[in-house]
C-alpha cells in the first residue's frame, strides 16, 4: 500500500545535488582512493580491481623497507637521508605508473642515486691547457689531498698545543712559505690573488693614489678589470706611461705626498711586442712608497722552461716590499692568494679589519702547506715531462683504440700553460684524434673526459693528463664506441 499523504509530508525532502557544496574530508579521501571506472556496464572501484587481480602497483616496496635495505642504507650514510628518500619516492612513483616492476625498485633506486653528494663531477683534462680555469686550475697532489682529509675535523688552526694558548693562524703554512722563499721576512694567505691585491690596496692606500703603468691595466676572467678592483678599495688610480712604454721617470714624476702604493703588475694573460719599454722593480724602490709586485701565476723561483715568467724570490731581492700571486697556478696548490715580503708591512695587512673577511680556511692552509713541503705537485710534473714521452703516450693510446676498431690517430700538438700564466708560450704535446661524435658522450661521462674540437675532430691532448689515467681515457672511449 502506498504511504499516506500525511506520512509523505512528514518525511524530510530528498537532498538536492549541489555542485558547489563542500565535500567532507572522509568522502573526498574515499573517492580519491576508489575512483569508479566503467567495465562491462558495471562501475567497479579500481583499487578493488587491483586487489582482485594482484596488480603490481599494489606491491610497491614501502619507503621504510627500501631505506632499510643495506645497500640503500650505505648510500644514506654517504648522501644524507633527505636526498635518498626523495629518490626513493620518485622510483616508487615510476612503479605505481607501471613503468617499473616492483622487484626492480631497489636496484632502480641505487641506479638513480648520484655518485656523490656534491654536484661537481671529476674531469680528465685532455684539453691541452695545463691550468684550465674552468676546470679548477691546478690538480692537488696526493699529499695535499691527504692533508685536506686530515684537516676536516678539529685542528690546531690557531692553537699552540705546546703552551695551550692561542697561536698564529696557519703557522705551519706560513713557515713553509718562508722556507720556500728565504728572501721573504713574513707571509700571509688569503682566499685568492684578487683578495691579496684588495687587502694591500685598502691597508696601504685607501683614500690615496696607487701608481700603475697604463700597459698593465689588465682585464682578467669573466670581465673583471684591475682598475675597477682598485677603485672598490677607495684608492685612486694614477696611470703613468703609455700602453707600450713606461719608464722609471714616469713613476718618479707621478709619486707625491698623496701616493700610497706603486703596483708593478705582470701581464699574465697577454703580451706586448715591438717597440716597448718598462721599468723594473729595482728601478721603483727608493721613491719613498711601498712597491707591490703582483706576479699572478705563482712561481717561487726562476723556472728555465718559462724564462719570461716573474718569480717571488727575484722580485723580493730586487726590492719589492710585497709580492702576491695565486697558489693554484704554477705553484700547484689550492685556490689562495699568497702575500710575501717585509714583516712590518705584512703585519699592518694582518691587523687590518678587512683581513678577517679574506683570510684562508683550514682546508686551504693544510693543502697549501702539503703542496710546499710534499712531493712535486702534478702541474710541475706535467710541465717538466719530455715532449717525446707525450707523443709515445698518445701513440700507445691510439694503437689500443685502433685494435678495437676505433678510428684513432696520434698527432703532435701545441699546448699552453693557461690560467693567466706564461702568455704566448707553446708547449710541445701530442693528441689522439677521434671522430668529432665522440666529444659529447665523453664529456657526459662520470668522470668526464674533456678534449677539444678542432679541424673536424675530437682531440684528446695528453699534456695535462696524468699518465696513470691513460688507461681510463682508453676505457672511456671504448665505452662510448660500444654504446653507438
Amino acid at each position: 500500500m502506498p504511504p499516506h499523504r500525511d506520512e509523505m509530508a512528514a518525511r524530510p525532502p530528498a537532498p538536492q545535488y549541489d555542485p558547489d557544496a563542500p565535500v567532507s574530508a572522509a568522502h573526498r579521501d574515499h573517492t580519491a582512493r576508489e575512483p569508479m571506472v566503467p567495465r562491462g556496464g558495471e562501475a567497479v572501484p579500481t583499487a578493488s580491481r587491483a586487489v582482485r587481480t594482484g596488480e603490481p602497483r599494489r606491491r610497491v616496496p614501502r619507503t621504510d623497507a627500501l631505506l632499510a635495505d643495506p645497500a640503500v642504507a650505505a648510500r644514506v650514510a654517504e648522501l644524507g637521508r633527505d636526498l635518498v628518500k626523495a629518490t626513493v619516492t620518485r622510483v616508487q612513483q615510476r612503479c605505481r605508473d607501471g613503468a617499473l616492476a616492483p622487484e626492480s625498485v631497489p636496484a632502480a633506486v641505487l641506479a638513480a642515486l648520484p655518485p656523490r653528494a656534491a654536484t661537481g663531477r671529476p674531469v680528465v683534462n685532455a684539453t691541452g691547457v695545463l691550468l684550465h680555469t674552468n676546470l679548477g686550475r691546478a690538480p692537488l697532489s696526493a699529499a695535499a689531498r691527504a692533508a685536506v682529509a686530515a684537516s676536516c675535523g678539529t685542528t690546531d688552526l690557531e692553537l699552540d698545543l705546546d703552551t695551550g694558548r692561542r697561536g698564529v693562524r696557519g703557522a705551519g703554512t706560513l713557515a713553509a712559505l718562508r722556507a720556500a722563499v728565504p728572501a721573504a721576512e713574513a707571509a700571509l694567505v688569503v682566499n685568492n690573488n684578487a683578495a691579496a691585491v684588495v687587502l694591500a690596496a685598502t691597508a696601504l692606500a685607501a683614500g690615496r693614489e696607487i701608481v700603475l703603468s697604463r700597459g698593465e691595466l689588465v682585464q682578467i676572467g669573466d670581465g673583471f678589470r684591475l682598475p675597477d678592483l682598485i677603485a672598490s678599495t677607495g684608492a685612486r688610480l694614477r696611470e703613468v706611461g703609455t700602453t707600450n712604454c713606461t719608464t722609471a721617470a714616469d713613476y718618479r714624476a707621478a709619486v707625491g705626498a698623496d701616493t700610497g702604493l706603486i703596483v708593478k703588475l705582470h701581464r699574465s694573460n697577454f703580451t706586448i711586442t715591438g717597440f716597448t719599454a718598462e721599468a723594473g722593480i729595482d728601478e721603483l724602490t727608493g721613491l719613498g712608497v711601498p712597491v707591490l709586485a703582483d706576479l699572478g701565476s705563482g712561481l717561487l723561483a726562476p723556472q728555465p722552461l718559462l724564462p719570461d715568467e716573474p718569480d717571488a724570490a727575484t722580485a723580493l731581492r730586487d726590492g719589492a716590499d710585497l709580492v702576491c700571486f695565486s697558489a693554484d697556478k704554477l705553484l700547484g696548490g689550492p685556490q689562495a692568494g699568497v702575500l710575501l715580503g717585509r714583516a712590518a708591512t705584512l703585519e699592518s695587512l694582518r691587523r687590518h679589519p678587512l683581513y678577517r673577511a679574506l683570510r684562508a680556511d683550514k682546508l686551504t692552509l693544510a693543502a697549501l702547506e702539503a703542496t710546499l713541503r710534499g712531493p712535486t705537485p702534478p702541474i710541475a710534473v706535467a710541465l717538466a715531462a719530455a715532449p717525446d714521452e707525450r707523443l709515445r703516450r698518445a701513440e700507445r693510446l691510439a694503437e689500443l683504440l685502433r685494435a678495437n676498431g676505433i678510428d684513432a690517430t696520434a698527432e703532435p700538438s701545441d699546448g699552453v700553460v693557461g690560467g693567466g700564466s706564461a702568455p704566448g708560450v707553446r708547449l710541445a704535446s701530442a693528441t689522439v684524434r677521434l671522430p668529432t661524435r665522440y666529444a659529447e658522450p665523453l664529456r657526459a661521462g662520470d668522470p668526464a673526459v674533456l678534449g677539444r674540437i678542432a679541424d673536424d675532430g675530437c682531440l684528446l691532448d695528453v699534456l695535462a693528463v696524468d699518465p696513470a689515467d691513460d688507461r681510463f681515457v682508453a676505457d672511456a672511449v671504448l665505452a662510448v664506441a660500444r654504446c653507438r
